[in-house]
């Protein structure tokens, strides 16, 4: 005969076991599936540069590498092309103004001086012509008045005679009036004849004078052909260095082409390029200053120059007081520029962090200062020194700013 077996009940004490593990493993699983997941890294207190965030002055300066050059130079140019068929002077040699650099040679361009010459001549030998012919003509005139007033002299007293005659029947009334009729003739063929030398000789001294104006134009256009022809001999525009001559015999040179320089060494500036992101906030007036010898010199921008190549337009600074002594042209400076004036602002020095990052986040430390975090952080100007601060620290934390790239991004640092 079977017998009935009862179940046993649990005891209250593994009962709470059981629920207890439960949870642990409920949250266990929480933990793995929704939970925060956070890499950490460890890393040397030795090895990081850290900053504390200050609230204090700022300036933004900006690094511009500037080169030295002359207060004043001037160009040589090849205001006519040639041949280069001598060179007088080396580059580096001193100069004096007038003295002669190179010659060229330019046979176009005596072809047409001798064309000109030619043209000249026959533009002289045209007027002398002329002249010529309107004189002859004025004598020629001259002679006919000359003898028309003979013949009417001669009519008139013949006609008067007549007139004494005819009332003795001594000759006929038709022979009188043939000698008023001829005479009459002769009048007005003077006077045609004397309005045709004042029109002939009105006509001649406006051709005289075109002639003249002509000639004229020829001599002015010849004498600036001559004077192209003593552009082929380039000299020196002031004294100064000639630091530069782009010239060898027998290279032939277009017209317009860069032949050299001449520096006036009295003075020095520097010229910069500046990238164009600045360019609206660049003016006239702003100062600069660089260090040389453990000495530093003040600049202003004097000359600005909007065209923009390369992402970069270009500064002209001049110093404020004297250059420093042993300069030389073409030597390169570091300029630090302020774009504005020095105010209170919250700032963090600056370090190789900013390359990791692009300054959208930085490791902060707690106030431990055993472990630094991420966080997201919003910066503004900057100077060689210093970031400027918008969001994301307060004074007194201390920011991780050397660089980031053995992180490998961790949320979390853990110093050592």
């Amino acid at each position: 005969m079977d017998r009935i077996i009862e179940k046993q009940k649990a005891s209250p004490a593994r009962l709470a076991a059981i629920t207890l593990a439960g949870f642990a493993g409920l949250f266990l699983l929480y933990r793995l599936i929704w939970g925060e997941h956070l890499s950490e890294a460890d890393i040397k207190r030795d090895s990081l540069i850290i900053s504390e965030v200050h609230q204090g002055n700022f300036q933004e300066n900006i690094p511009l590498t500037g080169t030295v050059i002359p207060l004043t130079t001037v160009y040589l140019d090849a205001v006519e092309g040639g041949r280069v068929e001598e060179r007088y002077v080396e580059a580096g040699t001193m100069v004096r103004e007038g003295d002669p650099i190179l010659r060229l040679g330019n046979t176009n361009l005596l072809l047409d001086i001798m064309f000109r010459e030619a043209e000249l001549f026959d533009a002289a030998n045209n007027l002398r012509n002329t002249r010529l012919a309107m004189e002859q003509n004025s004598l020629d005139l001259q002679g006919q008045l000359l003898e028309l007033n003979y013949q009417i002299r001669q009519l008139e007293r013949r006609f008067r005679r007549s007139e004494s005659l005819i009332d003795e029947d001594l000759i006929s009334r038709e022979a009188h009036e043939d000698l008023g009729d001829e005479l009459q003739y002769l009048t007005r063929k003077r006077k045609l004849a004397i309005q045709s030398f004042r029109q002939d000789s009105l006509f001649r001294t406006i051709q005289v004078n075109q002639l003249e104006a002509s000639l004229k134009r020829m001599e002015n256009n010849l004498s600036l052909a001559r004077g192209k022809l003593d552009n082929l001999t380039i000299s020196a525009p002031i004294s100064g260095q000639l630091t530069s001559l782009n010239a060898e015999i027998g290279e032939s040179k277009p017209q317009g082409e860069r032949l050299g320089q001449v520096d006036v060494l009295d003075g020095f500036k520097v010229r910069a390029s500046v990238d164009e992101y600045y360019l609206s906030r660049i003016a006239t007036g702003q100062e600069g200053f660089f260090s040389l010898n453990d000495a530093e010199y003040r600049l202003v921008i004097d000359k600005i120059y909007p065209e923009i190549l390369n992402n970069q337009f270009d500064v002209e600074m001049r110093f404020l007081q004297h250059a420093p002594d042993g300069l030389r042209r073409g030597q390169s400076v570091v300029v630090e520029l302020r774009l504005g004036e020095r105010e209170k602002a919250l700032w963090v020095a600056r370090g190789s962090f900013y390359q990791d990052t692009g300054g959208r986040w930085v490791y902060v430390l707690d106030p431990s200062g055993n472990s630094a975090t991420r966080r997201e952080v919003r910066l503004g100007r900057q100077n060689p020194g210093q970031f400027e601060i918008l969001e994301g620290l307060v004074p007194g934390e201390k920011v991780i700013t050397s660089s980031y790239v053995n992180f490998d991004r961790a949320d979390k640092i853990n110093l050592n």
